[in-house]
C-alpha cells in the first residue's frame, strides 16, 4: 500500500500532489501511438465505473434479488436497462460540472446558494447516506452468514476494512484498490449464466412489457425501490468530488464520459444479472416473496448448490464493502466542502482528521442499527431505497440550475436534449413519489 506522508495540510500541499497527476497525464496526452492513448484512458477511468458499480450496493443487490424472486423478470428487465439510461444522464452531468469548476458539489451548492440551502442539501445526503450504509452493513453480515460469521465480526470486519482504506492510501492508490474490490461485482453475471435461465422469457419481456399483477401499491413500492437503487443522491456528490480529488479538467471530460458509460454498462449487466438469476430460480416459489432476502439465498443455494450460494453471497459482501468505502467518502467530502475542512484523501488523518470523521462515523452508526436485535432487514432495505428516490429530485434540481449557470459552465452548460431529460427524469419520480403517496393515504384507491 502506498502511505499518505505529506507533511502538513496546507491547499499548496494537496495541489502539488494533483498537479503531479495532472503533468502524468498531459505527458500520456501528447504521446503518440495506441498503447499510450489507452494507458490515458486507463489513468483517467475510476470515478464513473466507482460510482455506478458502488451502485449494484448491498441494498442493490437485495432490492434486485427481491425484485426478481416477486415479480419474475418480465416488467424488471427492460425497465432496469431505462434505469441505466438515466443513470448515465445524470451522472454525466457531474463529470462536468466537477472539471470544468475545480470544486464538489456540496461546495458548489453553498457557494451559489447560500447557507440555508447549503444546510438542507448537506442534511438530505448526510440522512440518506447513513441509511444507505445500513444496507450495505445489512449485506455484509447476511452475506458473512453464509460461512458462518457472527454479524457483530462481519461489521466489525467492514468497518476496519473501510478505515483503513480510507485513511492509509491517498486518493490515485484508494481508486486503484477500490476499482479491484469493484471487479467482483461481475460475480453476478456467471451466477446468472449458472441458473440456466430461458432466453425466450427473457425476450419476450422486451416484445411484452407489461405490469405483472397489477399496478398495485406494492409493485410501486419495489419500482420506487428499484429507481432509489439506481440514482441517488451520494451518487452527485460522490462523482464530482472524486473527478475534483483525482484532478480532470475540462480536457478529460470526454474520458470522463466514457469513464461514466462503461460503469454504466456494467451496472446495468449485473443488475440485469441478479434479476434474470432470481427471476428464475425463486420466482413463483412459495415464500419467496416475502422480501425475506435470507430464504431467497437458500432458494438460490437449493435451485443452484451450494456453489452457487456461496458465489452470491460473496457478492453480496463485495457489493456492500465496495459502496461503504464510497459513501464514507462521499460524506467525508461533502462535510470538508461545505465547512471549507481540508477535503482530499490525498491527506493524511493527522493533519485532516474532521474531513476523515464524519464519514466514519456515518459507518459507525449504520453498523450499530444493523446489529439491533429483530430488525426487519429485508422491509428496511426496500424503504431505504424508496426514501433515496423521495430525496433525488431536491438533488437534481440543484445539479440542474448549477449545469444550466453560464457563469458556471460557461460553454460547457446542458444542451436542450440533456436539460429535456434531466427534467424527465425529475418529473417521473416527483409523479411516482406522489402515486406511492396517495396509495399511502388512500390505499383503496389502488
Amino acid at each position: 500500500m502506498v502511505k499518505k506522508t505529506i507533511s502538513a495540510v496546507t491547499p499548496l500541499d494537496d495541489t502539488q500532489i494533483r498537479a503531479e497527476d495532472q503533468a502524468r497525464v498531459a505527458a500520456l496526452r501528447e504521446s503518440r501511438g495506441w498503447r499510450k492513448r489507452l494507458m490515458l484512458l486507463l489513468t483517467l477511468i475510476g470515478p464513473g465505473i466507482l460510482v455506478m458499480i458502488a451502485d449494484n450496493d448491498a441494498g442493490g443487490v437485495i432490492t434486485y434479488a427481491q425484485t426478481g424472486a416477486t415479480y419474475g423478470i418480465g416488467f424488471f428487465i427492460p425497465a432496469l436497462i431505462i434505469g441505466g439510461f438515466i443513470a448515465y444522464v445524470v451522472q454525466e452531468m457531474t463529470v462536468r460540472l466537477g472539471a470544468v469548476t475545480h470544486r464538489g458539489h456540496a461546495e458548489m451548492i453553498w457557494g451559489r446558494y447560500g447557507a440555508f440551502w447549503g444546510w438542507f442539501s448537506l442534511i438530505d445526503l448526510v440522512v440518506a447516506n447513513v441509511l444507505t450504509l445500513v444496507t450495505e452493513f445489512i449485506g455484509i453480515t447476511i452475506g458473512m452468514s453464509v460461512f458462518g460469521v457472527p454479524p457483530i465480526w462481519s461489521a466489525l470486519g467492514g468497518l476496519v476494512l473501510d478505515a483503513v482504506i480510507l485513511l492509509v492510501l491517498r486518493y490515485r492508490t484508494w481508486e486503484r484498490v477500490s476499482l479491484w474490490i469493484a471487479a467482483g461485482n461481475l460475480i453476478f453475471v456467471p451466477l446468472a449464466l449458472m441458473a440456466h435461465p430461458h432466453w425466450g422469457a427473457v425476450a419476450n419481456a422486451f416484445a411484452h412489457w407489461q405490469v405483472p399483477g397489477g399496478f398495485t401499491a406494492a409493485f410501486l413500492f419495489v419500482v420506487l425501490a428499484n429507481f432509489g437503487t439506481t440514482i441517488a443522491p451520494w451518487m452527485l456528490f460522490f462523482q464530482q468530488s472524486s473527478v475534483v480529488d483525482k484532478g480532470l479538467t475540462v480536457e478529460d471530460v470526454r474520458h470522463g464520459q466514457i469513464d461514466t458509460a462503461l460503469g454504466t454498462l456494467a451496472m446495468v449487466l449485473v443488475a440485469l444479472a441478479i434479476v434474470i438469476l432470481t427471476g428464475t430460480v425463486a420466482f413463483g416459489r412459495p415464500g419467496a416473496s416475502n422480501y425475506d432476502i435470507q430464504q431467497i439465498i437458500q432458494v438460490i443455494g437449493q435451485r443452484v448448490g451450494p456453489v452457487g450460494q456461496s458465489l452470491f453471497a460473496l457478492g453480496l459482501v463485495e457489493a456492500g464493502t465496495i459502496a461503504t468505502i464510497a459513501l464514507t467518502a462521499s460524506t467525508s467530502w461533502a462535510m470538508g466542502e461545505a465547512f471549507n475542512w481540508p477535503k482530499s484523501i490525498n491527506l493524511p488523518f493527522q493533519k485532516a482528521w474532521r474531513f476523515y470523521i464524519p464519514g466514519l462515523l456515518s459507518a459507525v452508526l449504520a453498523a450499530a442499527v444493523v446489529l439491533i436485535p429483530n430488525t426487519p432487514l429485508g422491509f428496511l432495505n426496500l424503504t431505504v431505497q424508496v426514501i433515496a428516490s423521495i430525496f433525488m429530485p431536491a438533488a437534481m434540481l440543484f445539479l440542474l440550475l448549477l449545469l444550466n449557470d453560464p457563469g458556471i459552465m460557461g460553454e460547457h452548460v446542458n444542451r436542450k436534449w440533456q436539460n429535456i431529460s434531466a427534467f424527465t427524469i425529475v418529473g417521473l419520480l416527483v409523479v411516482l413519489n406522489g402515486i406511492y403517496g396517495l396509495s399511502v393515504v388512500f390505499p383503496k384507491w389502488f
